[in-house]
């Protein structure tokens, strides 16, 4: 998209936006709605937002308000991975991108910084691991989240992120977030406490010819307590293995239960966190442009 080539061009601070939180992550009409409010959020932070997608076969960094609003009501729209993306992008199909597909096509843009909600990770059903993983560790890029999924194996997933060297920051906080929560019993190995302090250590990353990503994780300002999430996490977990529920089903069973389970609450958590995350990660790309 023009303004996105010309904003990199001119040096301008730049976030990347994924798409599948339109397109699978949040119902109509409150996708559309969240995702102007992650646009505008990431506008009044002095930056320029650039939602990803793929709309009928290519791949668009930065959609117009045209683009939102089909992509929010596409009846078919799918889920692009790096998996899958060079068959959606030939065969002309419309998708979201998620974090792996997003990070990559941020970077392949120029674009440094990208926000979402949570990464994928490690699931507790065996060889579920999500593609973001491996494709953070190989993609320098600063991504903004609030942790990972509540709905994944925490613990081992942060395991997984130090295996594969990806850096991970806790934002004002020392303990791992855990997306509907604000924090968990995890300890993380470093915090800063500001956007200039993230950008910091951003440079410092490249600067090393490290070629992992920088994770900054941070903690939902009203969250919803850790143990009662976790308890609603077991109890849907073990439902889904009842009825054999795996696979691209797993995720959205899950996140459904987790929503009956607290009444809603959940999902209020994931509209607050995806806004508050693009307003952190337009303040760390001004800082970084500065």
């Amino acid at each position: 998209m023009p303004p996105i080539r010309q904003a990199l061009s001119q040096g301008a601070p730049v976030v990347a936006l994924e798409s599948t939180v339109i397109t699978h992550g949040l119902a109509r009409p409150e996708n559309l709605e969240v995702a102007r409010a992650m646009v505008g959020a990431v506008e009044e932070a002095g930056a320029v937002p650039a939602v990803i997608a793929v709309i009928e076969g290519e791949v668009r960094v930065g959609l117009s308000e045209e683009d939102l609003e089909a992509l929010a009501s596409a009846p078919e729209a799918e889920k692009a991975s790096l998996w899958n993306l060079a068959a959606l992008v030939a065969g002309k199909k419309t998708a979201g991108t998620t974090v792996a597909a997003t990070a990559h096509l941020a970077h392949r843009a120029g674009i440094p910084v990208f926000a979402t909600g949570g990464i994928g990770g490690v699931h507790y059903s065996p060889f579920d691991e999500s593609a973001d993983l491996v494709a953070l560790s190989k993609t320098p890029i600063l991504v903004v989240s609030s942790g990972m999924k509540s709905i994944l194996d925490l613990e081992a997933t942060l395991e997984r992120l130090e295996t594969l060297g990806v850096a991970v920051l806790g934002y004002r906080s020392d303990r791992l977030p855990a997306f509907h929560s604000q924090e968990s019993p995890y300890p993380l190995p470093a915090r800063v406490e500001s956007p200039k302090e993230a950008a910091q250590v951003f440079r410092a990353q490249r600067a090393l010819g490290l070629s992992s990503a920088v994770l900054v994780f941070n903690p939902v300002s009203e969250g919803l307590p850790f143990e009662e999430v976790q308890a609603w996490v077991r109890e849907a977990n073990r439902e889904a293995a009842e009825r054999g529920i795996q696979g691209k089903a797993l995720t959205p069973y899950l996140l459904r239960r987790l929503a009956e389970r607290s009444g809603g609450a959940s999902d209020r958590v994931n509209r607050r966190l995806l806004v508050e995350n693009a307003r952190l990660a337009g303040e760390i790309a001004r800082a970084l442009a500065s």
